[in-house]
């Protein structure tokens, strides 16, 4: 009897399906061993040595595990194929005090991929490993030797991570520029036109539009056309102009389809087709993974099997037809910096499990929609190019230049299997110096917009463009700094910065320039992949980082005031010890508290999120606006802790006419009483 060992129970089932009686398959649930939470578990002083400890929900796991060597002959570790699980297989050997076991990798979870891995047995790659550690260790120096900075400078229970800060930046930065944009007036005249009445030849009269573009022969830029007025006297210039048709292109032209997903395009398509979060959409792959439905998740590669290809040719022309078959194996190359090419893209398993047939056996909503979109994404991508009629009409009106484009499907090809946005405009039939007829001439004014606030696709697609992080980080990365409520979505779910997030930021940009340059943070990723090479050692470069980081932050204790930062005065005094009253910087805003803390702990919301409505339960305090520690709003006393009254829904002021309670507004935005035990507790009315 053997053992195999792999992190999760699913993983295990799928596994036990395809390999016999000779083999027991156990899961470790996870990591085994970590740093410890209680302290920085990284001696510094001698070559950055880590202490491990076994977690105390591990500790079962390994015993359960240790009592199975017992029964079998030899332990072949088989965890995930990237850094991390190497460093899973390496702990696992540690704690159960392996020698040099075997440790075999594979990218799908299939029976054929399981027995070629066997076959293909190796040793655990200390150089991942070391890798992985580095990382670890990097992120722990930075987040235990800054975090307590940011408690003492700033507020307590605050954070700061090696990546997650460059994130947090990248954001704050993103909205200083919105706030600094002027938006441009520009103006565009757009003509509707209509073919020359012509009765015999029974010609439809049908009305298109053409967009002025030319000035005598020269384009006219898009912020050409200023102001209304100058928009004015064109349409002066070209009253009773003749318009005429002076030059038609008409061409085919072809689109080819997108690869296949890495973890970062997966990602960011789940987010804007699927409205999946980051963390979500990993969440659910793994799931696919595990179950042995699609590969490994894990990549930033656009690498396909030759197996993987001649089944997916084999699938298109039996459901689809040979016509929509590329012809030739697509190949794509990652522009990905520091992509392991060695790595293949996500796909399906088997092409021939389309998501119809999984649905209606195997997959939840969820895992459908997400298999359903990569299966797609992966099918379309070795299909024919789809194929438009394409035409583009200039017409002249004097000195003035204007175009009309319109194009129609010939062949939708890989659109069949992946739709994708594109409209249709059909023109009528023209000729050259064909005649034509003004119908109307529209100005229009316009601005110029500011860039839009990041999403959870566009940060990751940011993320990969600077080399910043890697397949596996994208998603805790965006856990984080939600969680740590630096940023926040706003009404459209896209990204904007908490008023802490931007003091947080701000304060490291000052300071600690190097822990968000978005240049120094992908060097590291890029000296954290020549360790995994095998070419740079990690002790060193773990040194080369810290040393100037640890001199740097001594000095900032020192220079750094929290007055200058998180603290203003106010003209308020305290009302239960009559001292000055200052507004303070939490981690979830603005505050008023004592001065004398911790001798006096009197705390209160600003005035901006009083609602003016007296406390029902103590007639003391007023209701305020406040957030949970998830950011959910509620409202209640600002006299908390002494008085407890709180509400889900907002108050409006008024009071119930039968019970005297406060009438709330709905998140439905209805109007009703909040006492649940009131017979009144319905709709008023509509807010």
């Amino acid at each position: 009897m053997k053992l195999l060992i792999v992190e999760s129970p699913t993983k295990a089932r799928t596994i036990k399906n395809f390999l016999g009686k000779d083999f027991k398959v156990e899961s470790s649930f996870g990591h085994v061993r970590d740093l410890p939470e209680d302290k920085l578990g990284v001696d510094v002083e001698h070559d950055f040595q880590p202490s491990y400890i076994i977690p105390p929900k591990a500790k079962q796991t390994i015993q359960t595990l240790k009592n199975e060597m017992k029964k079998t002959k030899s332990v072949t570790l088989a965890t995930d194929e990237d850094r991390e699980g190497e460093s899973i297989a390496w702990h696992l050997a540690q704690a159960l005090g392996l020698k040099n076991p075997e440790r075999i990798v594979f990218h799908e979870i299939t029976k054929p991929a399981i027995e070629q891995a066997l076959k293909n047995a190796r040793r655990i790659d200390l150089n991942l490993v070391d890798a992985q550690q580095a990382r670890r260790i990097l992120d722990r120096l930075v987040g235990y030797k800054l975090s307590p900075f940011l408690w003492k400078k700033v507020a307590r229970r605050l954070s700061a991570g090696r990546v997650q800060s460059v994130a947090v930046r990248l954001v704050v930065d993103r909205e200083n520029e919105i706030r600094a944009f002027k938006p441009e007036e520009y103006w565009t005249i757009v003509a509707k036109l209509l073919k020359i009445r012509n009765q015999e030849s029974r010609i439809e009269n049908k009305e298109f539009e053409a967009t002025l573009s030319q000035k005598d022969g020269k384009a006219i830029p898009k912020l050409g056309i200023k102001t209304q007025q100058e928009a004015q006297e064109i349409l002066k210039e070209l009253e009773g102009a003749e318009w005429r048709v002076a030059h038609i292109e008409q061409k085919e032209m072809k689109r080819n389809p997108a690869p296949p997903f890495t973890t970062s395009t997966l990602q960011q398509a789940a987010s804007q087709k699927l409205h999946f979060p980051a963390a979500f959409t990993m969440q659910i792959a793994q799931q696919l993974y595990e179950m042995g439905f699609i590969t490994y998740h894990r990549t930033d590669s656009f690498n396909l099997s030759q197996l993987a290809l001649g089944a997916a040719k084999d699938f298109i022309g039996a459901a689809y037809g040979s016509e929509y078959w590329a012809g030739y194996f697509r190949t794509f190359k990652t522009k990905s910096k520091g992509a392991q090419e060695a790595h293949e893209a996500i796909r399906p398993t088997y092409p021939d499990q389309t998501p119809e047939k999984l649905k209606a056996k195997k997959l939840n909503q969820n895992q459908y929609k997400l298999y359903d979109l990569l299966w797609r994404r992966f099918i379309a991508c070795q299909m024919a190019q789809a194929v438009f009629h394409a035409t583009a009409v200039d017409i002249v009106a004097r000195n003035f230049g204007f175009r009309s484009t319109g194009q129609t499907l010939k062949f939708d090809g890989f659109l069949k299997v992946y739709p994708m946005k594109f409209e249709e405009a059909e023109l009528p039939p023209l000729e050259k110096d064909e005649p034509l007829e003004l119908q109307e001439l529209i100005p229009s004014q316009h601005f110029t917009e500011p860039p839009p606030r990041y999403n959870e696709a566009t940060l990751i697609k940011a993320l990969e463009s600077y080399g910043i992080g890697r397949p596996s980080t994208y998603a805790p990365i965006l856990s984080t700094i939600e969680g740590r409520n630096y940023v926040e979505k706003d009404e459209q779910h896209r990204l904007r910065p908490t008023e802490i997030g931007e003091v947080v930021s701000n304060l490291l940009v000052k300071h600690f320039p190097d822990i968000v340059d978005v240049g120094f943070t992908a060097q590291m990723e890029e000296d954290l992949d020549e360790i995994a090479q095998g070419k740079k050692q990690w002790v060193p470069m773990v040194k080369e980082f810290y040393d100037p980081f640890a001199q740097n932050l001594e000095k900032k204790y020192e220079e750094v005031s929290k007055q200058t930062i998180a603290q203003e005065s106010t003209d308020r005094t305290c009302p239960e010890c009559a001292s000055p009253l200052v507004i303070r910087l939490g981690k979830y805003g603005k505050f008023y508290a004592c001065s004398t803390f911790p001798k006096c702990k009197h705390t209160e919301s600003l005035e901006k999120n009083t609602l003016g409505i007296k406390c029902p339960k103590c007639s003391k305090g007023e209701l305020t606006a406040k957030r949970t520690k998830r950011r959910k709003v509620f409202y209640g006393c600002n006299r908390f802790p002494d008085c407890d009254f709180a509400l889900w829904d907002k108050p409006t002021g008024e009071k119930c006419e039968k019970c005297g309670s406060l009438v709330v507004e709905t998140k439905r935005k209805q109007v009703q009483c909040s006492n649940p035990e009131c017979d009144l507790n319905k709709v008023y009315k509509k807010a």
